[in-house]
C-alpha cells in the first residue's frame, strides 16, 4: 500500500500553457469525482518551452478557439502580444509543489486559468496574481524559486517526461518532440497499482496513457489496475458539484463531472450560480 493508504498513484506529467492539457481537466475532475482519496496524484512539468514559440500569434488564437469549438473549455482566441515560454509557469508549480502540495495544484489551476484568458505568465504581475488567487505568498513562492532543489526538481521532471516509458513509446503517435527525443505530450498519465492486489483478483500493476484520452480510457485502466475500487455516484446537481469543487469550474467542467450534456448544464446553472464569462464560455462559482 502506499504511503497515504491509496491503492493506484497516477503521475501526471502536464504543462500550465497546454491547451490540450487545460481541456483536459474535465476528465480529471471526473476522475477526483468518482475515486476521490482511493487515487494519489503526482504532478510533474513537462516544460513545453524554455524560450518563446516562434509560432505566429494568429496561429495558437486559431487553434485555441478550435479546441473550445472542439471541447468546451473557456480560452480567448484573440491573437496574443506575444508567445510565452511555459519553463516560467512550470518553475513556479515545482516549487509550490516542493513546499505546499495542496497549494502546487491550486497554482497549476491558476496558472492555466489565466493562461487561457490570454494573459502571460511569464510576466511578474500576472505570476503573483495566480499565488495569490491560489492562497500562497507571493514573497515565500519567489524564494522558493531561487531554491537550487527546485531547480534540479524541475530539471528531473523535464527528463522524466522525455524518457516515455517502454508501453508509451508503443504508442508513439501520442507522444511529441524530435525523433532523437520523444517526449510526453500534455497530459500524460502513468498509473502504478501501489498495494498487493486482492486475493484472487490479478491485477495489471501498471498502466501508462499518454497524450489525450476520453475519461472511459481512464477508468478501464483503474478497473484492470484495482477492480476493488468503489466508485462514487454521479452527483444530482451542478450545485453539488460547484459545492464539491470549491472553485469556480467552467461549463464543460461541471458536465463532465455530472455525465450530462453541457447546454443542459448551461441552462440549469443560468438560473443558480454566477457566471464570469471568458472567450466562448467562461467559470461558474456559487458566490
Amino acid at each position: 500500500m502506499s504511503e497515504n493508504g491509496t491503492p493506484v498513484r497516477i503521475r501526471h506529467f502536464t504543462d500550465p500553457t497546454c491547451p490540450f492539457a487545460f481541456s483536459a481537466e474535465r476528465q480529471r475532475l471526473r476522475l477526483r469525482w468518482l475515486y476521490g482519496d482511493q487515487l494519489q496524484w503526482t504532478t510533474h512539468m513537462v516544460v513545453l518551452s524554455e524560450t518563446p514559440p516562434s509560432l505566429a500569434p494568429e496561429r495558437l488564437a486559431a487553434g485555441r478557439r478550435r479546441l473550445h469549438e472542439q471541447y468546451g473549455m473557456p480560452m480567448a482566441w484573440t491573437p496574443l502580444p506575444k508567445a510565452v515560454a511555459s519553463i516560467h509557469g512550470c518553475r513556479a508549480v515545482v516549487a509550490a509543489r516542493e513546499h505546499d502540495a495542496d497549494g502546487c495544484e491550486s497554482l497549476l489551476r491558476r496558472l492555466r486559468v489565466l493562461t487561457f484568458m490570454g494573459l502571460a505568465i511569464d510576466e511578474a504581475p500576472v505570476l503573483e496574481r495566480a499565488t495569490a488567487e491560489a492562497g500562497l505568498d507571493p514573497e515565500a513562492l519567489r524564494e522558493w524559486i531561487a531554491e537550487p532543489a527546485v531547480e534540479e526538481a524541475l530539471r528531473a521532471d523535464m527528463r522524466a517526461s522525455r524518457a516515455p516509458s517502454p508501453a508509451s513509446r508503443a504508442q508513439d503517435y501520442k507522444l511529441g518532440g524530435p525523433p532523437e527525443e520523444r517526449r510526453y505530450t500534455c497530459p500524460s498519465y502513468e498509473l502504478e497499482r501501489t498495494a498487493p492486489p486482492p486475493p484472487d483478483w490479478p491485477t495489471t500493476m501498471r498502466v501508462d496513457l499518454p497524450g489525450f484520452r476520453p475519461v472511459e480510457a481512464y477508468e478501464a485502466a483503474i478497473a484492470n489496475l484495482a477492480p476493488e475500487l468503489t466508485r462514487r455516484p454521479d452527483p444530482d446537481t451542478p450545485q453539488e458539484v460547484l459545492a464539491w469543487a470549491g472553485m469556480p469550474l467552467a461549463t464543460a467542467e461541471v458536465a463532465a463531472v455530472l455525465d450530462r450534456a453541457i447546454p443542459d448544464v448551461r441552462e440549469e446553472l443560468s438560473h443558480t450560480a454566477l457566471f464570469d464569462p471568458v472567450g466562448g464560455d467562461g467559470y461558474w462559482s456559487l458566490t
